[in-house]
C-alpha cells in the first residue's frame, strides 16, 4: 500500500498518536463497524490494553481517547474544548453514549483494564474490544495501535506494516535507491515524481489544500504554545517554557543583543512549543508521530521565517518530508514502543533534514544524504518518557531532533550527495537496532531516564 502524504500527515489531538490518536480511532472503528443491529444490543463495552498501552496509557491518554472513541468522536474533528468536559461527564455520570446515540453504564475503572502482564502477539500496542448483551459476548476484536495514528486489525498486520491508500500511484517506492532510480530514469525531480503520485491520487487542488491545511494547522499550534504558559497535565509539575523563552528572544531582538546561535533558540523555542500544547492535549499534526510532533514544524517555520520560504516550497517541503517518513514506516517503524525514540523523533528529523534540504536547493542525491545524517545520529535511541507522559525528556528531545535536521541539510548541502552510509541502511539498522533493544526501553516507562525521577 501506498504511504500518501495524507496518511503520514494527520490531525488530531495530544499527547500521543499512537496511544491517543490511534486507540480513539480503534475504539470509533470497533464501535462503527459493529454488524446491523448489534449496538442497539450492547449492555456493556470493555477494552483491555496490553504493553506499552497498559504501561504507559494513563499518561498517554490512552483511557480518555477510548472514551472519545466509543462516543464517535475523531482526533481531527473533536473539539480540543469539550474533551475535559465529555470525560468529566462520563466519570461522573459512569454513563456512555456509543457513537453519540446508544446509552450505555459505562465506569473507566472497570470497563477499561491496562493489563501490563500479558502481549499480544503482533505488536507491543494491542487493544482486545469486547461488546456484551447482559453476560453474553456479542463481539470482539483484536486492534494494534502500530504508529502515526495508524491503526490495523490482527490479519492486517505485521512488525513495522505500513497501511495507506490501497490505490497504486504511477511510482511506488518502498526504498530512497527505488525513489532515485526512477528520477534518473524519468529524468525528473524527486518532489515532482512525488507530486505525480499525489495528483493521481486526488486532484491538485485537494492535495494543496490539505497540504495548505497542515501547515497551517502546524503553524497555529506553534503560535499558541508560544504565548500559553502554566502548568503541564500529569502530576510531574513541569511547567511550559516556550511563552517564557519567546518573549526572552522578543526582547533580545528588539535590543539587537542577538548572537548567530540564537537563531537556533528560535528553533528549539517553535519545538518545544508544539510538543508543550502536545504534552497539553491540544490540536497537533503527527508528524510522523505526536510524541516528535515538533520537528517537522518547527525547521518548516525556521524555513519560512529565516529563508524565506514561500508557500509552494512549505508545501515542497512537507512532500519531501513525507516521503522519508513512509519509507521509515515501511522499512522500520515510527513506532517508539517498536523500536524506541528512533523511531519518532530519529525519523522526524530525517523528514525535516530532506524537506529543508529540498527548500534550500538540493540535488536529489543531497536530499537523501541530509536524512540519512539526521536519522544516522538517533541511531539506539530510547523511549523512556518518565511518569508514563510525554514530556521528560520528550519536550526537549524534539528541539535537539530540530537543531539535528538543520546541521545535516546543512552539511549535506556543503557536499556532492556522494556518502558511504545510504538512507536505506540506516533505516535498516533502525529496524535491527529496534529489533535488539530491550522491552523497558521501548516506551513502558520501565527504564532509562523514566526510573531516574522515582530515584531521587
Amino acid at each position: 500500500m501506498y504511504i500518501s502524504v495524507f496518511d503520514l500527515f494527520k490531525i488530531g489531538i495530544g499527547p500521543s498518536s499512537s496511544h491517543t490518536v490511534g486507540p480513539m480511532r480503534a475504539a470509533r472503528r470497533f464501535v462503527f463497524e459493529l454488524p446491523a443491529g448489534t449496538l442497539e444490543r450492547i449492555t456493556r463495552i470493555t477494552v483491555t490494553l496490553h504493553g506499552s498501552l497498559a504501561h504507559t496509557g494513563r499518561g498517554h491518554g490512552t483511557d480518555t481517547a477510548m472514551m472519545l472513541g466509543f462516543a464517535g468522536e475523531l482526533p481531527d474533528e473533536v473539539e480540543v474544548e469539550r474533551v475535559p468536559v465529555i470525560i468529566a461527564e462520563t466519570r461522573a455520570q459512569q454513563r456512555l453514549s456509543l457513537l453519540g446515540k446508544h446509552v450505555i453504564a459505562f465506569n473507566p475503572a472497570t470497563n477499561i483494564i491496562f493489563n501490563v502482564r500479558d502481549l499480544l502477539p503482533i505488536h507491543s500496542n494491542g487493544m482486545t474490544f469486547r461488546a456484551y448483551q447482559g453476560e453474553t459476548q456479542i463481539a470482539e476484536r483484536i486492534m494494534y495501535s502500530i504508529g502515526g495514528g495508524f491503526v490495523v486489525d490482527e490479519d492486517e498486520v505485521f512488525v513495522g506494516a505500513p497501511r495507506g491508500d490501497e490505490r497504486a500511484p504511477p511510482f511506488a517506492f518502498n526504498t530512497m535507491r527505488a525513489l532515485l532510480n526512477m528520477t534518473e530514469r524519468e529524468n525528473i525531480r524527486l518532489v515532482n515524481l512525488l507530486q505525480a503520485n499525489e495528483f493521481a491520487l486526488r486532484s491538485e487542488a485537494e492535495t494543496n489544500e490539505f497540504l495548505d491545511r497542515v501547515i497551517a494547522t502546524m503553524f497555529a499550534c506553534i503560535d499558541r504554545g508560544l504565548v500559553t504558559d502554566g502548568m503541564l497535565p500529569g502530576g510531574l509539575k513541569v511547567m511550559r517554557r516556550a511563552a517564557g523563552i519567546h518573549q526572552k528572544l522578543i526582547a533580545e531582538r528588539s535590543h539587537q543583543a542577538n548572537l548567530p546561535h540564537q537563531i537556533m533558540d528560535w528553533v528549539s523555542v517553535y519545538a518545544i512549543a508544539v510538543n508543550e500544547e502536545n504534552a497539553a492535549g491540544g490540536r497537533v499534526v503527527t508528524a510522523p508521530t505526536n510524541g516528535a510532533a515538533g520537528v517537522v514544524p518547527a525547521v518548516m517555520r525556521y524555513a519560512r521565517d529565516f529563508c524565506n520560504a514561500t508557500q509552494q516550497q512549505l508545501r515542497d517541503y512537507l512532500l519531501v518530508a513525507s516521503s522519508v517518513g513512509a519509507l521509515c514506516k515501511m522499512n522500520a517503524s515510527i513506532s517508539g514502543a517498536e523500536v524506541g525514540c528512533q523511531g519518532e523523533v530519529g525519523s522526524a528529523s530525517a523528514m525535516a533534514a530532506a524537506g529543508l534540504a529540498q527548500v534550500l536547493g538540493a540535488t536529489d542525491t543531497q536530499i537523501e544524504n541530509a536524512a540519512e545524517i539526521a536519522l544516522e545520529h538517533h541511531l539506539g535511541m530510547t523511549c523512556d518518557p518518565i511518569g508514563g507522559l510525554v514530556q521528560i525528556p520528550c519536550i526537549e528531545r524534539n528541539a535537539m531532533g530540530a537543531i539535528k535536521a538543520i546541521s545535516a541539510a546543512s552539511l549535506a548541502l556543503r557536499g556532492d550527495g556522494i556518502h558511504h552510509v545510504t538512507l536505506d541502511q540506516a533505516i535498516d539498522t533502525m529496524r535491527r537496532t529496534g529489533a535488539d533493544m530491550q522491552t523497558q526501553y521501548k516506551e513502558t516507562s520501565l527504564g532509562g531516564l523514566a526510573v531516574r525521577l522515582v530515584e531521587c
